[in-house]
C-alpha cells in the first residue's frame, strides 16, 4: 500500500473524496494536535543536568586518549 499526500481545494474536497473512495482509496483524517496535548508534550521531555552530561565528556576524553598497540 501507498501513502499519498494531496491538497485539494476546499469546494472540491467533497466531490474528490466520493471518487477516492469508490476507487477503494482509504482517507485517513488528519489528527489535530490541541494546544494543551502539545504542552504535555512538550512537559514531558527530558532535561539533563551538568552532571548527566560528564559521562559524555569522560567517555571522549578516555576514547581520544587510546593509544594503538605497537605490534
Amino acid at each position: 500500500m501507498e501513502t499519498l499526500i494531496i491538497n485539494i481545494p476546499d469546494k472540491k474536497s467533497t466531490l474528490v473524496k466520493q471518487i477516492l473512495k469508490g476507487l477503494g482509496v482509504t482517507i485517513q483524517p488528519v489528527g489535530k494536535t490541541s494546544l494543551s496535548d502539545y504542552k504535555q508534550k512538550l512537559a514531558n521531555v527530558s532535561i539533563w543536568t551538568e552532571d548527566d552530561l560528564k559521562v559524555f565528556e569522560e567517555s571522549k576524553n578516555a576514547f581520544e586518549n587510546l593509544k594503538p598497540q605497537q605490534w
